[in-house]
């Protein structure tokens, strides 16, 4: 019995990477001063057909703008040096057209407002699961 379960939990995990492979490789820069997250992010994306880079924080994340072009990019909010909203005002200023999804710990309809009013496409709260940020990364990128 328990090989057929693992069958069927191995049947599941490739069905959802088929259903979730992008139409063509995305550029993502994921921003986020979790290590551990950032790590599962990664790999779970990268599985998935998507070109990821990494930036600890808000600053880090602003001088790879410069040398990078990004279609996409997950950024959270609370981090050291330069806050996600810091960024996010910095690409509508220059007129980066990187899309933005918020990630957050914190909860509350005026973070989500505001960075949505400051252009954000999207914005979700942790913890999320894969699922839904695959699902999110679809729907902003119009996929």
């Amino acid at each position: 019995m328990g090989k057929l379960f693992d069958f069927w939990g191995n049947f599941r995990y490739i069905a959802l990477t088929l259903l979730h492979l992008p139409m063509d490789q995305l550029r993502i820069l994921y921003v986020d001063d979790d290590p551990d997250l950032r790590t599962i992010v990664r790999d779970q994306l990268t599985l998935v057909g998507y070109v990821l880079d990494e930036a600890e924080d808000g600053a880090v994340a602003i001088q790879m703008l410069g040398t990078g072009n990004y279609d996409l990019m997950l950024l959270d909010i609370n981090m050291p040096r330069k806050s996600g909203i810091d960024v996010l005002k910095i690409i509508k200023d220059q007129g980066l057209k990187c899309k933005v999804i918020m990630l957050t710990g914190r909860v509350g309809f005026s973070v989500a407002t505001e960075t949505l009013k400051l252009g954000a496409d999207d914005y979700i709260t942790k913890p999320f699961t894969i699922d839904y940020l695959l699902f999110s990364i679809k729907r902003v990128m119009g996929r």
